[in-house]
């Protein structure tokens, strides 16, 4: 089994990454602290150990991809953690967005319709850190209602439209965000907030590239 070590060399590269994401905007220090936290390359393969905190995104099993590390810390500082938050995340992937969540303090719930990035997740290094994540296999467009109401939710893949289901499991106040598709190659981030009356808050950031968000689950 691959031996994992959180070297200086690691640290140092994580404490430059998060000074090239202060210049592209990200201003939360608790989005900040946390990336500069967690160790990015435990969730690749070892042979992007030397490459693991370039801004970039990188395959991962599945035909999935970890996501770069700027648009985890965007869509998490649209999301406003606050300790104690109940988030659900729709795509656990390589469980990294995941964890940047639980080291802000978010008990999260997160769901992946991949079998094999599911199986990943029993041993999910962290868990005895953050014993407030819970991980789910299922349909990501069916949400958990069992565990609703959620005061945040993050959707990491590129959806059709905002999931009606995963909408009635926010709660009255609460945050969504999620990447909508505008064309076939690009999606707008999109935050809703779910006003008191029940009626949504649309804002509109910028353009990402996210894999789509299917529905269903894949067994194989």
């Amino acid at each position: 089994m691959r031996k994992l070590e959180d070297a200086y060399l690691h640290k140092g590269l994580r404490r430059q990454l998060v000074e090239l994401l202060k210049t592209k905007g990200i201003t939360d220090a608790a989005v900040l602290e946390a990336i500069n936290t967690i160790p990015r390359h435990f969730f690749l393969d070892s042979a992007f150990d030397k490459i693991a905190y370039e801004d970039r995104a990188f395959p991962i099993a599945a035909n999935q991809t970890i996501s770069q590390p700027y648009t985890v810390a965007y869509q998490t500082q649209l999301l406003q953690i606050k300790p104690g938050d109940k988030v659900l995340e729709i795509g656990t992937g390589s469980m990294y967005q995941t964890t940047i969540l639980a080291a802000m303090g978010a008990k999260v719930y997160t769901i992946e319709r991949q079998i094999e990035l599911s199986n990943k997740t029993s041993g999910y290094l962290f868990k005895d850190k953050f014993p407030e994540v819970h991980f789910f296999f299922g349909d990501g467009f069916e949400g958990l209602p069992e565990i609703a109401p959620f005061d945040k939710i993050l959707i990491t893949a590129a959806a059709p439209n905002v999931p009606e289901k995963l909408w009635q499991q926010l709660k009255l106040g609460g945050l969504m965000v999620i990447p909508v598709d505008e064309s076939e190659t690009a999606q707008r981030m999109l935050r809703l907030t779910k006003k008191k009356d029940g009626k949504e808050k649309r804002e509109s950031f910028e353009e990402f590239s996210f894999v789509p968000m299917l529905t269903g689950k894949s067994e194989k």
